[in-house]
């Protein structure tokens, strides 16, 4: 899950751009993200599970991610997962993975990805002391751009705060990484080609990319995928390594998850997002990796609830986004009332108890279930009004679960809650921004 040096990746798409220092600003290009639990993704170890199991799956990760973020924050692990047990989760709990090719030739590979990490890394020959991969490994050797990056460059010395280190053996400039749960990976930094296809058809190269060439590692990372690519704010994530190439912008926009299609991850100037509504991105400079924005209230129909009892990050935040979590994390004295407002206003459905979601019911025909309507109050006016399918998930057949679990301080705005918005940053602008979008149209960029 969350990693010592942060991260877990569920956009590892946004390598791409970082690595194209010489493209033209403002370049722009679209790329598939497919949910790890997809019948296409090659995560997913039963393909044949009920979109359900899928579901349960997925909060299970989203649960035992939150409680790895917690401890990366320094925060006491309080979020309530008695899931575990039905899904085994794994240091690579993003979400979301893409297909991309390493080095020249290319090579193509498997990565999660994910706006809550920072280093971007894959599984190298020679590996005698690994993980278990089923998919073949990257050598190195066999590449023409692969340059290993000097121990005593200024590269290697600005990402000390990334678990980069000298090398005791040769001038190779080392990086280590360990996740919540014990899991870590270790090796060269070094420099390569990345390439991957947009939408629109066409091939994007993006060279000297960073990264880290794995020759040592171990956990439970799943055997299925090859790596794991930061998209945070950290300074060895490939949001930072972008610069001005894509002028600071990004934006992704999530498929529902019972439509098993993929998601699409924009960069450049296509990427803003003009429509919908605005709100301040904040860092915490002591946790770069994480995006924060402030929220000031949830309304259910007409009750508002203020947000209050969340530990925020240092730049005035108080709730992370990320595309890495399934479900709503929040305060649990908020999710107390948020339930209770919600209880009190849903009509065609019968309470029932689902172990490890809150707030569930029995729905004997999906066209009578209402649920009242969820609005987000995030600062500077930007209100997002989320609709059914964003606040409650299938949880079993014919029962339906409230998308929100709660934690002693810890807030995170989760990916159901952002499926079918366009969600874009502006890195430079400092704004995140919502605008309700059909995310199953794709995109041609």
């Amino acid at each position: 899950m969350a990693a010592t040096t942060t991260f877990t990746v569920a956009l590892l798409l946004l390598l791409l751009l970082v690595a194209a220092p010489n493209a033209a600003k403002g370049n722009s290009f679209t790329v598939e993200l497919i949910h790890r639990d997809s019948t296409r993704s090659p995560l997913s170890s039963h393909p044949d599970l009920s979109k359900p199991q899928r579901v349960r799956n997925a909060a299970a990760r989203s649960l035992d991610r939150a409680r790895s973020l917690e401890r990366r924050l320094g925060l006491s692990s309080s979020v309530v997962s008695p899931m575990d047990a039905e899904a085994p989760v794994t240091a690579d709990s993003g979400a979301y993975l893409v297909h991309v090719s390493l080095g020249t030739p290319a090579f193509p590979i498997v990565a999660i990805a994910d706006t809550g990490s920072d280093v971007i890394w894959t599984q190298c020959q020679p590996c005698a002391d690994c993980y278990t991969q089923t998919a073949p490994m990257f050598d190195p050797k066999s590449s023409t751009t692969y340059r290993e990056i000097s121990c005593s460059s200024e590269t290697c010395t600005s990402l000390t705060d990334e678990g980069t280190s000298c090398s005791s053996d040769a001038d190779v400039c080392h990086y280590q990484v360990t996740y919540g749960d014990g899991s870590n990976t270790s090796g060269d930094m070094a420099t390569e080609t990345l390439t991957l296809d947009s939408t629109a058809g066409r091939k994007v190269a993006l060279p000297k990319t960073i990264f880290g060439c794995s020759h040592e590692g171990g956990g439970t990372f799943s055997p299925n995928a090859s790596g794991i690519v930061g998209l945070g704010g950290g300074a060895a994530s490939l949001v930072s390594q972008l610069g001005s190439t894509t002028g600071g912008k990004f934006s992704y926009c999530l498929a529902s998850f019972g439509d098993d299609k993929p998601s699409t991850l924009t960069f450049g100037q296509s990427a803003a997002v003009s429509g919908g509504v605005s709100t301040p991105l904040l860092t915490d400079p002591r946790n770069p990796t994480f995006y924060f924005l402030r929220l000031d209230a949830i309304s259910v129909g007409t009750k508002k609830i203020a947000f209050t009892g969340a530990s925020g990050g240092g730049g005035g935040g108080n709730i992370i986004i990320d595309s890495g979590t399934t479900l709503t994390i929040v305060p649990k004295g908020v999710l107390s009332e948020l339930a209770d407002a919600v209880s009190s206003q849903v009509s065609g459905g019968t309470p029932v108890q689902v172990q490890g979601l809150d707030t569930c019911f029995e729905v004997e025909d999906s066209g009578s279930f209402e649920a009242p309507t969820l609005t987000m109050h995030f600062d500077g006016g930007a209100d997002v009004e989320l609709k059914t399918g964003n606040t409650f998930v299938e949880a079993e057949e014919n029962v339906v679960c409230l998308a929100f679990a709660g934690s002693a301080s810890l807030a995170i705005y989760g990916n159901v809650a952002q499926q079918n918005f366009r969600v874009g940053y502006d890195l430079k602008g400092e704004t995140l921004s919502f605008e309700p979008a059909d995310c199953t149209a794709g995109s041609s960029a």
